[in-house]
């Protein structure tokens, strides 16, 4: 299982985006929606924002909400 550092909310969703999530809203709370497609099906997940850091086991939960595999995260990690 690969380590999820630690990010900003900003870092946390360029990494979603290169990931191939897209953003979908954002309602009246500090919350924005990303959605990503797999496998013909759509998943969704909130995104906490403007927050200086978020916890390494909340930027791994919005992952795999979005359904990244192992590789995925590795890969968009490395930049």
């Amino acid at each position: 299982m690969p380590e999820v550092p630690s990010l900003s909310s900003r870092k946390l969703v360029r990494l979603l985006e290169k990931g191939g999530a897209r953003f979908v809203r954002q309602g009246s709370t500090d919350h924005a929606i990303y959605a990503r497609i797999v496998e013909g099906k759509r998943y969704a997940a909130p995104v906490q924002m403007g927050k200086k850091s978020l916890d390494s086991h909340y930027c791994k939960r919005v992952m795999r909400q979005l359904k990244f595999t192992d590789a995925d995260i590795e890969r968009v990690l490395e930049n």
